[in-house]
């Protein structure tokens, strides 16, 4: 068997699947709200990459997977003609729950402030977001899923993680227009 060969075996694809199935859920589920559509998602990415082993070089499975789950994703959503945001009860099925109680409660309470201040952003934000951290995706392999330059998906990241902190300190997360309005009330005249 050759080195390639050897990349494709089904020990190599387990351990991707092992690896990326949550994350690719998560990031499917943000695009759909569905997260059974989500699954079937990840599912379908996962039977394409058997198919197509042979025509993904090896190390860019995890990319190739996020883009087939965005396309994916984003047709269902064309044939639903809606966009829903990721509801509440699969965020919390995504965190883990190994935690006391009032730790778990705190954690519980950050995501959900988190997750209002996410998607309060728009939605390119959101998504580079969402890719960088939940995908663990470099600005190139963003850029390459989204048609995005490098220098966009980083500014896009800087901006939304900048809006988001600028809320938290503020108190209100996801008022869009406190923050220019208490910058503005707080510039001297």
């Amino acid at each position: 068997m050759s080195e390639s060969g050897n990349e494709r075996d089904p020990q190599r694809l387990t351990r991707l699947f092992r690896e990326l199935e949550l994350p690719l859920v998560a990031y499917a589920t943000s695009l759909t709200g569905n997260r059974e559509q989500a699954r079937d998602v990840v599912q379908d990415a996962f039977m394409r990459l058997c198919d197509a082993r042979n025509n993904v070089s090896p190390g860019s499975e995890r990319a190739w997977l996020y883009r087939v789950c965005r396309n994916r994703s984003i047709d269902i959503q064309k044939k639903e003609g809606r966009m829903k945001n990721i509801d509440q009860a699969a965020a919390s099925e995504i965190g883990s729950t190994d935690h006391d109680p009032s730790t778990a409660s705190e954690i519980a309470d950050c995501a959900e402030q988190a997750q209002a201040l996410l998607s309060s952003l728009p939605d390119n934000q959101r998504e580079v977001i969402r890719l960088k951290v939940q995908g663990g995706l470099s600005y190139q392999e963003i850029s390459d899923l989204t048609g995005l330059s490098v220098s966009n998906v980083g500014y896009l990241l800087h901006t939304g993680l900048k809006t988001i902190r600028n809320r938290m300190t503020l108190g209100n997360p996801t008022d869009r227009n406190t923050s220019q309005q208490t910058n503005r009330q707080t510039l001297p005249k």
